[in-house]
């Protein structure tokens, strides 16, 4: 029987809603990649953003903030989202994968997007909710 190298086990899914923009966050372990001996610990999340307004959106910027469970804090800021500033026309989505690395086997990640009304050049912060990156055995 062959071993699945590139498993993710599914750890947390989160959603939030803010001005009529949903932002659903689903968070996995990445087993085979990571390395207790190394302290190295991979964790992978797919962004699904849903514009639920009647004009369309776009994602300019974004704002993380990353907690392992030392208490350190890494903040990433940054336009818009893997190389892309994504416009979210009304009634869609988009949808993106990306990763982070911890040194240790707990932490969360939240923050916000900032947001354009296309229609009005406005902007406005979106919140991308806390979703927990954990190892599976340490959720007793």
């Amino acid at each position: 029987m062959e071993i699945e190298k590139n498993r993710n086990i599914v750890i947390d899914m989160v959603e939030a809603i803010t001005e009529g923009i949903k932002v659903s966050v689903e968070s996995s372990f990445r087993e085979f990649d990571s390395s207790y001996e190394k302290q190295v610990f991979i964790f992978t999340y797919q962004i699904t953003i849903s514009n639920h307004t009647s004009f369309p959106v776009q994602l300019l910027k974004r704002h993380w903030k990353i907690t392992d469970s030392n208490g350190e804090i890494a903040e990433v800021i940054g336009d818009g989202v893997i190389g892309e500033q994504p416009t979210i026309l009304p009634g869609s989505s988009h949808t993106y994968n990306s990763f982070c690395h911890l040194k240790t086997d707990l932490g969360t990640m939240e923050g916000k997007y900032l947001m354009e009304r296309k229609n009005s050049h406005g902007l406005f912060e979106v919140t991308i909710p806390k979703f927990h990156l954990e190892v599976p055995f340490k959720a007793n």
